[in-house]
This record gives structure tokens, C-alpha cells and sequence, in this order.
């Protein structure tokens, strides 16, 4: 018996908590207004295009002074990581300049 009632428990709360769960989005939609800004408000700065590959040439950049660093040469193959290291940075480079937005 008492663990009928706490079945029907359990089930009314997933009952009741589902409907509450459905109507609240996981993401904020796409469509959703912008906040005003007051008048005396500063322009806003324009967005940075592709931050993501940005950041990855900062961090390319920095690891490659990291290695240049490095106490070792490790066989040779620490100036081949900074051989590849410039050549990845010189293709998003490209990606950039290829971006059309």
C-alpha cells in the first residue's frame, strides 16, 4: 500500500513538472528582440568576425614562441612542429581573407 501511494506520488510530480519543463526553451531563440539602449549609450563595438579561428591563431602563435623555447630539439622534430605550426596559421590566414560575409 505504501508503496502504491508513493508511485502515484511520483507520478502526479511528473505529471504536474512536465508541462513547466516543455515551455521553457534550451536555447534563447534566434528571433528574440534586442534590448533598447539608452540614448546617451556608446555604440556598440561591431561584433568580431570569426572569433574562434582568431583565437586559434593566438594560440598557434604562442605555442609556437613555447616551442622555440623548448630546451630541446627532441630529434628534430620541434622545427618540424614549427614548420607546420606557420603553415596552419598561414592557412586560416587564407580563411580569412576567403570570407565574404
Amino acid at each position: 500500500m505504501k508503496s502504491k501511494i508513493i508511485g502515484y506520488a511520483i507520478a502526479t510530480t511528473l505529471v504536474l513538472a512536465a508541462p513547466f519543463t516543455a515551455a521553457a526553451p534550451a536555447v534563447p531563440s534566434a528571433t528574440a528582440v534586442p534590448a533598447a539602449q539608452p540614448a546617451n549609450a556608446p555604440a556598440a563595438e561591431p561584433a568580431q568576425v570569426h572569433p574562434e579561428i582568431r583565437d586559434a591563431i593566438a594560440s598557434m602563435r604562442k605555442a609556437k614562441e613555447h616551442m622555440r623555447h623548448a630546451a630541446h630539439d627532441f630529434g628534430g622534430h620541434r622545427a618540424e612542429a614549427l614548420r607546420v605550426t606557420d603553415e596552419a596559421i598561414r592557412q586560416l590566414e587564407i580563411c580569412l581573407r576567403f570570407d565574404k560575409d
